[in-house]
């Protein structure tokens, strides 16, 4: 039970998606059960909304140790509260809260900080038997890019959290939303390249005479689906707070936006 399942995941890992599809979730939150094989406690990554029927699946996989969260969107811990009220006092740790390190059963958990889509946002490493798995949260997504909002997202800040997780090679991401990725640091070092390429948009559309965040979405994301316009903004703002800083002038909710 230590390697990987059919459906590419660990053994040791249980997927329970949460029924918030859209525009900013994707398929919806995924919500991540980790249990060692014969393991009486286990952990979860990600309770996701306060959907009762959702949280009561979570709880019919339990009893866990504790309730673990990769950053404070709503879509990811909304839930936590009645999670832990359910299963009786489960305690739940986030940034602040969480150790470097922590053991349950027969795994092992690293504490990452990846601040950048959010100031809270973590990553967990953790490690059972042979296998190993990075839970990436919306620090990287399993389809599509992550959505920087500024203020609290800081586009500096996220560039070193992606050479920090590009130095994991081969090892499997289980994201917040959308599918599973066999290697983290490849996929990383995409996400690091496609900033690189549109920070070089918004410097052109800066010299081209843009100077705020809904002006550089006109010339950069002419397309964009009005719907998620918004998110475009905020990507866009915390590009020119970067790049304004960068220069020498002087980081909401949502985890996806495919142009950004």
């Amino acid at each position: 039970m230590g390697g990987v399942a059919p459906n590419g995941l660990p053994g040791w890992v249980t997927l329970l998606r949460a029924p918030n599809p859209g525009p900013m979730t994707l398929d919806g939150t995924n919500t991540w059960v980790l249990r060692a094989p014969g393991a009486t406690h286990g952990a979860v990554i990600d309770p996701g909304p306060l959907d009762e029927g959702h949280l009561r699946r979570i709880a019919d996989h339990g009893p866990y140790e504790f309730i673990l969260i990769t950053h404070g969107h709503h879509d990811h811990v909304e839930g936590a509260a009645r999670l832990s009220e359910i299963l009786g006092g489960t305690p739940v740790l986030a940034a602040g809260t969480l150790p470097a390190e922590m053991t349950v059963g027969g795994l092992s958990i690293t504490t990452l900080d990846t601040p950048g889509h959010t100031s809270d946002s973590v990553c967990f490493l953790v490690e059972s038997g042979n296998t190993t798995a990075m839970f990436t949260g919306d620090t990287i997504l399993g389809r599509g890019t992550t959505v920087v909002a500024h203020p609290d997202g800081d586009l500096g800040a996220y560039l070193g959290s992606l050479e920090r997780l590009s130095a994991y090679e081969n090892v499997l991401m289980l994201p917040g939303h959308g599918p599973s990725r066999t290697d983290v640091a490849a996929l990383a070092r995409e996400y690091l390249a496609h900033r690189r390429e549109r920070l070089a948009q918004v410097t052109a559309a800066m010299a081209a005479g843009a100077s705020t965040a809904e002006q550089v979405v006109d010339i950069v994301y002419p397309d964009i689906d009005p719907a998620v316009r918004f998110a475009a903004i905020w990507s866009a703002s915390a590009q020119l707070d970067y790049l304004n800083h960068k220069n020498g002038e002087s980081g909401t909710p949502g985890g996806r936006l495919d142009p950004l």
